[in-house]
Formats: C-alpha cells, sequence, structure tokens
C-alpha cells in the first residue's frame, strides 16, 4: 500500500474516473478485469479507453497485469480516490490534512469539509503486509471462492458507519457519523486524544476516568452490544475529563457465541492499562460481569416491554378511526423499531448483512 497522494486528482478527467469506476465494477467478478470488459463498461470508444487506462496506471492507481491475459485491478490508492471524489461531490470533504493515526487496520487523516471545519476521515486498510497471511491460512470469507482486501475494508466501513450512527443517535459518547463510501468513514473531529498517550501520573483523576470508560462498556452491553476493542488506543479523553469511544469495526452482538470471552477481554485491556499505567488497583469482586449485564439487560428489556404495551393500550383506545391501513402499518413499525436493542437496529436497517458481519468478526478475529 503506496502512501495517500491526492494531488493526482487535479490532473484527472471525468473520463478517467469513468474507466476507474468501470475498474471497480469488474471486480466484482474478476480478481484481474479483462481490458476489454473495462472498454464495454466504461462505454467508450477502444482507443480512448486506453489511452484513460494508461493515465491512471501512470497514477498507480490501478495494477496492469499481461501473464494470462491483459487486466487491470484497483489499487488502494485507486480505491482512496475513487472514495475521496464522491466525498468531494457530496461536500463533506474538499480538502485533505495530516496523517492524525495510523492502525494494524486504517489510517486515519484531518479533512476539510464545504464550510472549512475540520472533519475526520478514516481509511480501513485491511490486509496490510503483516496481516496477509490470515487471509491465506483461515477460512474469513465463509462461501465466497475469492474476495479482495478493497472488499473487506468497505465491509468494514460499512459495519462502523452503521453501528458508529446507531450509537450516536442513541446518545452514546462517539464521534458524530458524518458520511460513508467505500472503505472510507466520515466523522466529527473529537477534542481530545487516545488514553494512551497520557503519561503515568499525568491524568486527572485517574479512578474517575476509568468509572466512565467502564460506564460506557456496561451501557453498550445493556443495548446488546460489545466493543470486541475498548483499550487505551480507542478511548479518547478531552482536557476537561470527557470520554469518547471510537473505532468500531469489530462490534458484536450480546447474544454472539463468544460475546462472553470478547467482554472479558475488553474490561481485561482496561484494568490492565489502568493499573499498569495510572497505578489504580481495581479487585474482581468491584468489576462488571457478562452475567450480570445480561440480567440487567434482561429486567431492561422487561421493563421496556411492560411500558410498551401499556402505550399500546393507551394507543388502541385514542387511534383516529380514520387512519389509513397504510398508516396504521407505518405506526405499527416505529413501534417495533423503538423496542428494539441497538443491535437490532443495525441488523434491522440492513446496514450489514448476517453473511458480511460473519465475515468481518472472522478476520478481526485472527488479528487476536
Amino acid at each position: 500500500m503506496g502512501k495517500l497522494d491526492v494531488e493526482c486528482m487535479r490532473h484527472l478527467s471525468k473520463n478517467d474516473f469513468r474507466v476507474l469506476v468501470a475498474v471497480e465494477m469488474g471486480m466484482k467478478n474478476h480478481d484481474l478485469v479483462p481490458t476489454e470488459m473495462i472498454i464495454k463498461l466504461a462505454g467508450l470508444r477502444h482507443g480512448g479507453a486506453h489511452r484513460f487506462l494508461s493515465n491512471i496506471h501512470r497514477f498507480k492507481l490501478v495494477y496492469h497485469e499481461q501473464k494470462h491475459y491483459d487486466g487491470y485491478r484497483l489499487t488502494y490508492s485507486g480505491y482512496d480516490i475513487l472514495a475521496l471524489h464522491t466525498l468531494l461531490n457530496r461536500g463533506h470533504v474538499v480538502a485533505l490534512g495530516r496523517k492524525i493515526g495510523t492502525g494494524k487496520e486504517s489510517d486515519v487523516y484531518i479533512a476539510q469539509n464545504a464550510e472549512g471545519g475540520e472533519v475526520v476521515v478514516k481509511f480501513a486498510r485491511l490486509g496490510r503486509t503483516s496481516f496477509r497471511s490470515i487471509k491465506r491460512n483461515r477460512d474469513y470469507l465463509v462461501h465466497r471462492k475469492s474476495a479482495s482486501w478493497l472488499y473487506m475494508s468497505r465491509l468494514a466501513a460499512l459495519k462502523e458507519y452503521a453501528f458508529m450512527k446507531a450509537l450516536y443517535e442513541e446518545g452514546f459518547p462517539t464521534p458524530e457519523p458524518i458520511d460513508q463510501n467505500r472503505h472510507v468513514v466520515c466523522m466529527s473531529k473529537v477534542d481530545g486524544f487516545p488514553m494512551a498517550q497520557v503519561r503515568a501520573g499525568q491524568m486527572a483523576d485517574p479512578l474517575i476516568q476509568l468509572g466512565r470508560s467502564l460506564d460506557i462498556l456496561i451501557r453498550l452491553a445493556k443495548h446488546g452490544l460489545i466493543h470486541c476493542d475498548l483499550n487505551e488506543f480507542n478511548l479518547m479523553v478531552s482536557r476537561q475529563g470527557d470520554v469518547t469511544v471510537i473505532d468500531f469495526p469489530q462490534m458484536v452482538s450480546t447474544s454472539h457465541p463468544n460475546a462472553k470471552r470478547y467482554f472479558d477481554r475488553d474490561i481485561g485491556g482496561l484494568v490492565k492499562f489502568f493499573k499498569m499505567k495510572q497505578k489504580i488497583e481495581v479487585l474482581p469482586g468491584q468489576l462488571p460481569t457478562f452475567e450480570g449485564m445480561l440480567a440487567a439487560q434482561a429486567a431492561q428489556e422487561a421493563a421496556a416491554l411492560a411500558e410498551a404495551q401499556a402505550a399500546d393500550a393507551k394507543s388502541e383506545a385514542s387511534r383516529d378511526p380514520s387512519m389509513t391501513k397504510s398508516e396504521l402499518r407505518a405506526e405499527e413499525r416505529r413501534t417495533r423499531e423503538s423496542r428494539l436493542r441497538l443491535d437490532q437496529v443495525v441488523k434491522a436497517s440492513g446496514a450489514i448483512s448476517t453473511t458480511m458481519n460473519d465475515e468481518l468478526i472472522r478476520f478481526f478475529g485472527g488479528l487476536e
């Protein structure tokens, strides 16, 4: 994966992007897209398409191979440019600034929107060199015979945006989700810095910060979710002591078969950080348990159901007899949606399918 260079966007024409999209479309069914298919999908004259292919190849947006047949595939740089081009057209990103974070599965940049404000742009980068053996050695792709890292990165971005949107709308301390395209998520800039950057002895009221971090974990579980990577790198703390949670592509439901292991791992990671870095000792009996969270979740759902049934009875008595069947169905749908846990909300939204989610869980499970 080369360095992200957006300068080439100044030199790309409408037809260059048309050919790039044609390569992307062809990759749905081909690891290497035949040149003739690209020409057909782009709808350009034979000679013209070759000229544009040569141009995007010059900027390393596609990889060209002639070993078995003449064909092209998108590079991460090409995928980056396509996503940024879409975000640019929507006005959410008009300029890309410095890189502010690098992880084993993503790169994070500061960007500017059309109003001149700062936003954060996160590029999913599944398949970095040191992790490529994961895909080769493990069956992460379920029934798919093949899938590119670009496809896996797109799934990660889709999942992250879907969960961030659901959490933000529920009032969780997350960045505001702004947009998502391909493998890129655009979100608001968080006022703060990762807890990992706080040196020993320099955190104000570390016990309070641990409590706030555990409160996020508990609240997530009560809403049917496990973060799966809740640690000092994915918790942002402001100078005022506010804690914000980030990074959601690994998130799973509390009904997942390995939910308890993920829940215990999140707690263990937090306790280890505060013990080693901030010298805070927490006894095991003072920590929340997965079983306790499930019991609290069940009690919360029972109370919500009783409240909903009482509201239904009241609504039925006061329902307008002039309402049409479509209006009644719409009201019933809104009522059902209001009773869903957040894991069920995301599933019901159709943002990510069960198969897509399973593929990501298998992938991230191999990075432990």
